[in-house]
C-alpha cells in the first residue's frame, strides 16, 4: 500500500489542510464511532475541495438521514448539509451478526463524494449552515417562526418560500435562496464557523 498513509490522531482535531494534498485526492475510510460521527463528518465537510471520496461505516439511521429527501422525518440538518457538499451513495446495509458481539443497531456503509461544481451555490455557505440549523431547531414550527430572528416574513416570501410551511418541506434550493436573502442584509451579529 505504498499510496495509502494512515494518520492516527483525534480526526476531530486534525487540520486536513496540513496533509499538503492536492485538491481532491484524499480518500477517507472509516468505520466511525456512532457518537462522533455526525461532529466527523461536519468537520470533513469544511475540507470538502480536498477530498476524491469518503467511505465510512455509520450507524443505519444515520445513514438514511444523509440520504433522505424533502418531506419526510429523516430530511434535515444532516441532510441538507451533505447534500450541499456531497454526493450521498447508501451502499449497502451490515446487519448486526455481522460483529461480535452483535451491536443493537444495524449498521450501513455510505459513500460521499464532493461535488466538483456545487449543484446550488450559496452566497455564504456559513449562513447557510445557520439558516437551516434555526429552522431545525423547531422542526415542527413554521418557517415564519423558526426563522424570526433572521428574516421577517416578507423576506421569506421574497426569497420564493411560502413561511407557512415547515422546515422538512424545503429542498436544498430554497435553503439556500433563504440564505442567500440573509446574505443581502446587513449582518446582525457575526457568524461563526
Amino acid at each position: 500500500l505504498s499510496n495509502c498513509n494512515l494518520h492516527q490522531g483525534d480526526a476531530l482535531q486534525l487540520d486536513f489542510a496540513t496533509l499538503n494534498a492536492a485538491p481532491r485526492t484524499l480518500r477517507v475510510v472509516g468505520n466511525l464511532p456512532y457518537n462522533i460521527s455526525t461532529p466527523l463528518i461536519f468537520h470533513l465537510l469544511k475540507n470538502a475541495e480536498l477530498i476524491r471520496d469518503m467511505h465510512f461505516m455509520l450507524q443505519k439511521e444515520v445513514v438514511e438521514r444523509m440520504a433522505a429527501g424533502p418531506g419526510g422525518g429523516d430530511w434535515g440538518r444532516l441532510s441538507i448539509m451533505v447534500q450541499y457538499h456531497c454526493r450521498v451513495e447508501h451502499l449497502f446495509n451490515v446487519g448486526p451478526g455481522a460483529f461480535n458481539p452483535p451491536p443493537k443497531v444495524d449498521s450501513a456503509i455510505v459513500r460521499l463524494v464532493p461535488h466538483d461544481v456545487l449543484p446550488h451555490p450559496a452566497k455564504d455557505h456559513r449562513l447557510l449552515e445557520r439558516v437551516v440549523r434555526e429552522a431545525f431547531n423547531q422542526r415542527r414550527k413554521t418557517l415564519r417562526n423558526t426563522l424570526k430572528a433572521l428574516l421577517t416574513n416578507d423576506e421569506i416570501e421574497a426569497a420564493g418560500v411560502d413561511g407557512s410551511l415547515r422546515p422538512e418541506q424545503l429542498d436544498l434550493a430554497a435553503f439556500v435562496r433563504l440564505a442567500d436573502k440573509l446574505s443581502e442584509q446587513a449582518p446582525k451579529e457575526p457568524v461563526a464557523d
